[in-house]
């Protein structure tokens, strides 16, 4: 009996592995090397380099590419100001050059109110124009085509006809617009009296009075920081806007400015920055954020896919749904910033590069592009402090309270906008600060943070008393409802989702799905398992045995 039940066991052990048992491990084994795939792809950067010794070129790139964006963005900005100076002084000069009478701070109550003045103006315009060249103290001059010189264009717009008699309380009028305009050269000497000749104004029909004409001048400036300067053409324009026909006719002026290349140009005593220097320079970003997009894309690529076959195999072995909370964890939103703030720096750049060519002027639009990049790229520095548990309660409690902070924006919204519309309505006739849509959201976005709070309540005019009781009830609970009730429910809703952080910190956060699916693989990123030449063994097995 005891040999027959020794050969049994010798037999029973060299018994071949059946089908069911090859096909329970082969999945056990495709589990274990998806574990360790994601697993892998949620480990940091050092992590990752103890478990492959792959070095992290991918962190190294960023915290090179936040470098040059930084000097880039700051070399623009400075040229940027050297612009924007230079253009709000010449607006500034030509205010004082061409309005008479003009007085620093005074453009909002600027106005003519006799024809008698209205004449006085265009004459002291035109002479001005006319002797620019000879009284301003900057390099100002006027516009040529080939030899002669760009007129100054005096329009007006009025009704096309119409008959008004306000004492009778009669009128006549038609809606349509015609504009008449007269051209003047500033190097013939004309009487006022002689150039408006054929040219009569009608101010009971007048809308609006514009002259408009060129000024050119070059900034200078920039040759003490070793840059070419850029010649300007200012297209001065001087409205007399008589739209609401109440007897105060205010004057604007107001300029648009194009940036050119100058045509001929010689520098002596300091030797020009050579341009491609730059260019090469925003080239360089250029490459970089393109390295830097495409390798976030192929992470978050790689991440999509690793995610499918997460969903599959759910599906397949618990035959459950995987939640999107659990889906989300797969797409990293910090990839998708860079590569967002990448695709705004690549735009940003070869605009800078097209302005340094003089291809473009378009400051404005190359800064918004420039300057939301780097603000982007530097909000992705908070992902790698996120590694840190002590720096990563900011980010956790952000992701955490931004659902509840959203429902209760709308909430709160909605009741902003009731405010806003009503404001306008019955205190904007009465209020400087109600006027517009704009101007009321401004205000009492300002009145929630405690701001400009007297002098709100001190301006409104007591013309109608009814209205100003209405003011003070209107006022008095806004400030109540939203400082007291609203502002502090915010505050109340942020602080609680802190709260939970951090006894979830001290206590343990609650266990996904997908984390118990991960508690399951217990190998250290240094344990050698997640080496490049296993995951390739593991890998061909997995493929293989399906």
């Amino acid at each position: 009996m005891d040999e027959s039940s020794d050969t049994y066991d010798v037999h029973d052990t060299n018994h071949p592995i059946s089908w069911e048992d090859r096909q329970l491990q082969s999945m056990e084994e495709r589990t274990e090397c998806l574990r360790r795939k994601i697993k892998y792809s949620f480990m940091n950067p050092c992590e990752k380099y103890h478990a492959r010794g792959r070095k992290p070129w991918k962190l190294m790139l960023q915290i090179v590419k936040i470098a040059i964006i930084t000097l880039q963005l700051v070399l623009f900005g400075l040229s940027n100001q050297m612009v924007v100076t230079f253009k709000e002084e010449n607006l500034l000069t030509f205010k004082h050059l061409f309005l008479k009478d003009f007085v620093d701070g005074g453009m909002d109550t600027y106005a003519v109110y006799r024809q008698a003045d209205v004449y006085d103006h265009i004459e002291y315009i035109i002479v001005q124009y006319g002797l620019l060249y000879n009284n301003t103290v900057g390099n100002h001059e006027f516009e040529k085509n080939g030899t002669s010189y760009t007129p100054l264009l005096l329009c007006q717009d009025f009704y096309r006809n119409g008959s008004i008699y306000p004492g009778s309380e009669t009128f006549e009028i038609d809606a349509h617009v015609d504009t008449e305009c007269l051209e003047i050269y500033p190097v013939i000497p004309l009487s006022l009296r002689d150039m408006l000749q054929n040219f009569e104004l009608h101010f009971k029909r007048l809308l609006f009075l514009k002259i408009t004409f060129v000024v050119k001048a070059i900034n200078l400036q920039t040759v003490r920081y070793r840059e070419l300067p850029d010649c300007y053409d200012f297209t001065v324009i001087i409205t007399f806007n008589n739209q609401a026909h109440s007897g105060r006719m205010k004057v604007d002026l107001e300029t648009d400015v194009e940036i050119n290349e100058c045509k001929d140009w010689k520098v002596i005593g300091a030797s020009a920055r050579k341009i491609y220097l730059t260019v090469m320079f925003d080239c360089l970003i250029v490459i970089t954020c393109i390295t830097s997009f495409a390798l976030c894309t192929r992470s978050v690529i790689k991440g999509i896919l690793l995610m499918f076959e997460y969903v599959h195999h759910c599906r397949t072995h618990s035959g459950k749904d995987v939640p999107w909370s659990d889906k989300l964890e797969f797409v990293s939103g910090w990839y998708i910033l860079i590569i967002v703030s990448d695709t705004l720096t690549i735009t940003g750049s070869i605009l800078k590069i097209e302005i340094e060519s003089k291809v473009l002027a378009s400051y404005d639009v190359c800064s918004i592009f420039l300057g939301t990049g780097t603000m982007f790229v530097w909000i992705g520095v908070i992902r790698y402090m996120g590694y840190f548990k002590k720096y990563n309660i900011l980010i956790v409690t952000l992701r955490a309270a931004f659902p509840n902070v959203i429902r209760f924006i709308c909430c709160a919204g909605i009741i902003y906008l009731s405010y806003c519309l009503c404001g306008w309505i019955v205190i904007g006739p009465y209020h400087e600060k109600f006027r517009t849509l704009n101007t009321v959201s401004e205000c009492l976005f300002s009145l929630i943070n405690g701001d400009d709070m007297f002098p709100t309540f001190k301006d409104m005019k007591q013309k109608s008393s009814l209205v100003w009781i209405f003011s003070r009830v209107y006022l008095y609970t806004f400030v109540s409802l939203f400082i007291y009730m609203i502002l502090s429910l915010f505050i109340t809703i942020i602080t609680d989702t802190y709260d939970t952080v951090k006894q979830h910190q001290e206590n343990g956060v609650p266990i996904s799905d997908l984390q118990k699916f991960l508690s399951v693989c217990k190998d250290l990123p240094n344990s050698g398992v997640y080496r490049l030449e296993k995951s390739k063994s593991c890998i061909i097995s997995c493929c293989i045995n399906r």
